[in-house]
């Protein structure tokens, strides 16, 4: 498959960032382990899922978490670039590394900097990460179904 409908496929789960859903229930995580897994020029595989966040924040606003958020992502497409396979403990463990980074950063700008804020902070949080786990596997399991079946087709048409 070419870069064009892989691009358009993102673009869909991208969509779907500015759209009403549950909060947390988002495509980036999925979009950062396909670009790295997906894309041979991994310069792609690192822009692609900063520069989604970018032109959605440009929409949804944009916030004092940035630096934290677009980090955690950046790592999670680095981390993506030197596996061989994405598979469920992939998407487990993505999800999981964003939960900790940017709840840390949640924690450390607004919470007191005590163990009692600290255990505060990733206690509020927990509740979220049902969707955020939910939208990982999802999105995640979206890009690279459709990419699969995309090229699936396109070998039985040649």
């Amino acid at each position: 498959m070419s870069l064009l409908p892989a691009l358009g496929i993102i673009s869909l789960a991208l969509i779907t960032r500015l759209m009403p859903h549950p909060p947390n229930f988002a495509p980036i995580t999925g979009i950062a382990l396909f670009s790295g897994a997906y894309f041979s020029d991994k310069r792609w595989a690192l822009i692609l899922p900063i520069f989604c966040l970018f032109i959605t924040d440009i929409f949804l606003g944009f916030h004092s978490l940035m630096v934290v958020v677009y980090g955690g992502f950046l790592c999670i497409s680095t981390i993506s670039l030197f596996l061989n396979k994405i598979t469920l403990w992939t998407v487990l463990g993505a999800s999981l590394f964003f939960f900790v980074v940017s709840n840390f950063g949640v924690w450390f700008l607004y919470y007191p900097n005590t163990w009692v804020g600290f255990v505060q902070c990733y206690g509020l949080a927990l509740p979220f990460y049902g969707n955020t786990l939910a939208g990982d596997l999802f999105y995640t399991a979206f890009l690279f179904w459709t990419t699969e079946k995309l090229s699936s087709l396109n070998y039985r048409l040649i």
